[in-house]
Order: C-alpha cells, then structure tokens, then sequence
C-alpha cells in the first residue's frame, strides 16, 4: 500500500510514528532502531537527514557528533567514510551509555532497509537540501513510501515551496502552528498547499480540534508530536505514560490520527486495548 492511501484509509487505527527510530534497545536513527520499529508493527519511522563535506546524505539529528558517537565534531565538516567509521552510543546517547556495533547509516542504506516494510518521514536538518532529498528518493524508486515536511501556514512558506524544483509526485506534509484568532487562516494556507497531511502545532487542543472537520473535508489528515521536548499544552509521552486516556485518548478524540511518540510500544499497547 501507499504511504498517502495507507493515511486515507478511514478504517485505520491511529498511526504510530517512531521518533528516530525504536531506540530504547538500539542507537537512535540507527538501522537496528528501524528495524525494531518495523518489528513493534509501527506505522511510520522518522529519521533525520544531514549532509556530508562529499555530498552523501546520512542519518543524525544533531549538530555535532558529541552526544550519538562521543566526538565534538560537525558531521557536515566532515567525510561520510568519517562519518560511518563511528560506533554509535546506546538509545538516545550521551556519555553514560555503552557504545554499539552500530554506526551513523546512510540515507541510501535507510531506504533500502524499510523498501516495502515501512513509512519513512523524512526530517531534513536544513531545508535546502529538499531538492536533493527527492532525486535520491526517486532514484531509489522509494516516492510512494516516504514524505518530505516543511512549513506551509503562511504565503511566504507557500511562495519557498513553489520554489523547490523536484519534490512534486513525493508525498507532502505541511507543518503549521494553529492559533486561536487565526485557525481559520491558517487552515486556508495548508489546505492550499494540498498536503495529505499536516504536523500540527497549536495553543490549545481546542483551537486545533476546531478545523479538523474542515481539514479531512480536504483529505488531510493530522499528525501531532507527543515528545517531550516539543510537545504542546503539556500532552507529553511522560503524561501519557501516567494517563493515557488523557493524552493519547483525549487527542483521538480531538481529530488526531497520526502521533510521533517515543514511547511507541506504550501507545501501541493503548491503542490495541481500546479497540479490544
């Protein structure tokens, strides 16, 4: 199935989205961490994605190298046979976790692991690189299985992605913050862009709850990030760990049918239960 048929399918549960990976038994955005995502039965794995000093696109959220592979380095200063050479740290890193055979994968590698296994989001660190992003994706024949993600509540943001040469025929994700006294509008621009889905920030669970009719009216569907750093409103995988019902059950209720999560095997196990 298609990634954009598989989110419009009305009949789905809510979609699980692995945030770099099921990486509490593996480095995140490590291969082994996708593959544990695949393995959980998730929906969605999302990756970030970097460039090389020689052009290769590889997988690392951050900035340096520090926190993943132990080395204050800038990985786009760098070579990828450098960059790959590197043993990844356990989980989410940092100096008290081991290091692991593991090490920083390349975003050729990435999707020829989930080919026909998984949905991929691809989370570019610098958004100059959509173009180039896409010819890869295309290259690999991968168009149908992944998405690309930037801004598009506002005609700037709009105006920026009419510019992108390349991206058309991948799936898109329109990111946009609803506020109330300007909702409306911004459900507008989003719908304008023609998105099969939207990350949504809000200011309440309310302001966004009031376009949704409107938005699945126009095939697009919400995605909402319960991680802790970036959550909205307090909705967080540490509350819902505490109380699901209020946090996952509550943004069901709301419209929601795609969350990022860190805890995907908790909301996995929510999900299967309310359904049972």
């Amino acid at each position: 199935m298609k990634y954009i048929d598989h989110i419009a399918d009305p009949s789905r549960p809510c979609a699980i989205v692995a945030h770099r990976g099921a990486w509490h038994h593996a480095p995140e955005n490590s291969l082994a961490a996708i593959e544990n995502a695949i393995a959980g039965g998730y929906d969605i794995v999302e990756v970030d994605i970097r460039q090389s000093a020689d052009g290769v696109l590889f997988i690392l959220h951050d900035d340096t190298l520090e926190r993943m592979a132990g080395i204050d380095r800038i990985p786009e200063e760098m070579t990828i046979a450098e960059i790959t050479s590197l043993r990844l740290r356990m989980a989410d890193g940092g100096p008290d976790q081991p290091f692991t055979t593991q090490t920083v994968p390349t975003l050729e590698q990435v999707l020829e692991t989930v080919r026909d296994r998984i949905f991929v989001d691809l989370d570019l660190k610098d958004l100059e690189m959509m173009s180039i992003v896409a010819a890869k994706v295309k290259e690999m024949g991968m168009a149908d299985q992944v998405d690309l993600k930037a801004r598009a509540d506002a005609p700037e943001a709009l105006a920026w992605l009419a510019r992108q040469p390349g991206i058309d025929g991948i799936p898109f994700m329109g990111q946009a913050f609803f506020r109330v006294g300007s909702a409306e509008e911004t459900a507008k621009a989003i719908i304008a862009a023609r998105p099969f889905m939207c990350e949504a920030k809000f200011d309440a669970l309310e302001t966004l709850a009031g376009q949704h009719a409107r938005l699945r009216n126009a095939g697009i569907s919400l995605w909402v990030n319960t991680l802790d750093p970036v959550s909205c409103c307090g909705l967080t995988d540490s509350a819902a760990l505490e109380d699901p019902d209020a946090i996952w059950g509550r943004m069901m209720a709301a419209g929601i049918s795609v969350i990022q999560t860190d805890q995907p095997a908790a909301l996995k196990a929510y999900i299967e239960a309310r359904r049972a």
